[in-house]
């Protein structure tokens, strides 16, 4: 048995290295056409071991070098209020500036502008934060007072959640869905008086990754990689033909 049951998770193993969210089929050619059908399941709840979070923050001024003064003054508050709390200073990631131009409309009683005014620029820095050290980036992506008592105006998005150990978890479930398939298969024929035999196809169904505890209604067909809980829980399904005897 289980050298069959490792048949079937190189068989399911080809089919998901070809894409998690298509469904291939593999058929063994035979000259038998009694044949039986199963569909199998399981799930596996883990926790996010990687955690990306971004921000922004901007500056306005009249002139482009006193906007970038003022903004390369934020830039190092910001830097130094995250490695004071911990952060990896090779997780910080500063992006390029955004520079933009700012004009102020007059408009006359029809609403048609009459006049453009040149009022200055602003400019914004954006900083990426990926780090394993999930727990303490979600504690400080909640907590910026101090940046704002700086006079920094920082926006926080929220962080979003991974996992690096991905493909040793689509092998294990794949392993756990291709066993819950293959006793259902051998529960209905048994029922039917008869005995499994060959694997005659071996069907591998959506890959999901959900936030832990969410409805079934979150599960798509064309599959779903949620990045917004920490706390996940994967599903896959298969599908088996057995010729029987």
């Amino acid at each position: 048995m289980k050298n069959h049951l490792n048949t079937i998770i190189v068989c399911l193993s080809i089919i998901i290295c070809t894409s998690i969210f298509s469904i291939s089929i593999i058929v063994l050619k035979t000259a038998q056409n009694n044949y039986i059908v199963a569909t199998g399941s399981a799930t596996k709840s883990f926790v996010s071991d990687l955690i990306v979070w971004r921000g922004s923050f901007s500056k306005k001024a009249a002139t482009s070098k006193e906007a970038f003064a003022k903004l390369r003054s934020d830039t190092t508050a910001v830097k130094d209020y995250l490695v004071k709390n911990g952060v990896n200073e090779q997780d910080i990631v500063f992006s390029s500036i955004d520079l933009n131009e700012n004009y102020e409309h007059e408009y006359n009683q029809d609403g048609r502008i009459t006049k453009t005014i040149f009022t200055g620029y602003t400019l914004t820095q954006r900083v990426t934060i990926e780090s394993t050290e999930v727990n303490r980036i979600e504690r400080i992506s909640r907590d910026i007072t101090e940046l704002i008592d700086l006079g920094v105006e920082f926006f926080s998005m929220s962080p979003e959640y991974y996992y690096t150990k991905l493909d040793e978890l689509k092998l294990d479930l794949i392993a756990k869905s291709a066993e819950n398939t293959k006793v259902r298969a051998e529960t209905i024929a048994k029922e039917s008086g008869a005995k499994i035999s060959k694997l005659r196809s071996a069907n591998l169904g959506v890959f999901q990754i959900t936030p832990e505890n969410s409805s079934t209604d979150s599960y798509s067909y064309e599959g779903s990689y949620d990045v917004s809980s920490k706390n996940k829980t994967a599903f896959i399904t298969t599908r088996l033909e057995y010729l029987i005897k």
